[in-house]
């Protein structure tokens, strides 16, 4: 569960770190903006560092796990409902985040 809630939140660092310029160059909001994005991108680069396995695993896994909050985003703050294929495409990609993380591996 550490590991799962791990990955959640680098993905809403990184989703907020860009979602909020978008905000400024595509909905003609505040600069300011900008500032609160490049402190959430630095807690998704400080956090992608806690994870405990290799570099190149996290960011795999980190991958699917990206993808299912997307989709949940897209919901949430866009209001916009995932289509049955959306929810199909997020299960692929966090299935795949498992194998990647969750196998067994000898020592």
């Amino acid at each position: 569960m550490k590991t799962l809630s791990l990955y959640l939140l680098t993905a809403v660092a990184e989703i907020v770190g860009c979602y909020l310029p978008y905000l400024w160059l595509r909905e003609g909001r505040s600069a300011w903006l900008l500032l609160p994005a490049a402190a959430s991108l630095a807690l998704f680069a400080w956090l992608l560092s806690l994870h405990p396995v290799a570099a190149g695993r996290v960011y795999a896994a980190y991958g699917g796990v990206y993808i299912g909050v997307a989709i949940l985003w897209l919901w949430a703050v866009d209001g916009i409902r995932p289509t049955a294929w959306d929810a199909l495409g997020s299960a692929v990609a966090l299935a795949g985040m498992a194998i990647i993380i969750f196998a067994p591996r000898g020592s």
